[in-house]
């Protein structure tokens, strides 16, 4: 696809991710801290996808900067013409359970944030998300590009970067849904 197709499905992605997990700030008290018979409760995992945001973020706003340092000594418009953007090669991410990855001890959720502040924080990161990516709406993402290592990935660039974000979170979503399943059977049962 070109620049200006995965810019759209990129901040399509992101207003869709926020929408998406609206919904599970909103459940009962009981349901968010259910712990399932193997991993997290939903407010762990609310927690664990905004603890990962705060990283990537780090590595989008570098990359975003640096993007935009590089077009101003690149002919972008010449390296656009001859650029396509696989986001399909990333959306193995959203899969929950489609490979393997041990995530860094400082991704996991240590249940020290208050959930209205775990809520507060993603809308923060999307819009974040959002607003480098209309600094970049020339196509400069796709002049800086660092490695990602989850699901030997490789090099990618800002805007797969950004992509790569709201995959994240919709492998979580799917994990939450079969928390909520567990709950809702234990519930029924009693």
């Amino acid at each position: 696809m070109n620049i200006n197709q995965a810019i759209n499905v990129i901040d399509k992605e992101l207003s869709q991710t926020l929408s998406d997990y609206q919904h599970w700030f909103t459940l009962n008290p009981e349901e968010l801290s259910f712990k399932p018979q193997t991993g997290w409760s939903i407010e762990q995992i609310l927690e664990h996808v905004t603890l990962t945001n705060h990283f990537l973020l780090i590595l989008i706003r570098k990359g975003t900067r640096k993007a935009i340092e590089l077009s101003t000594k690149k002919d972008l418009n010449t390296i656009i013409e001859s650029s396509q953007i696989n986001l399909q090669e990333l959306d193995a991410i959203a899969i929950h359970k489609s490979f393997d990855w041990i995530r860094p001890e400082h991704m996991e959720p240590k249940g020290e944030t208050e959930l209205g502040q775990i809520s507060a924080l993603l809308d923060n990161q999307i819009n974040e998300c959002k607003e480098l990516l209309k600094e970049m709406r020339n196509g400069e993402g796709i002049l800086y590009k660092t490695t990602m290592t989850v699901n030997s990935l490789g090099k990618i660039d800002v805007y797969q970067y950004i992509y790569f974000l709201c995959q994240h979170a919709k492998r979580h979503i799917v994990q939450m849904q079969k928390v909520t399943d567990e709950y809702s059977k234990l519930s029924e049962a009693e």
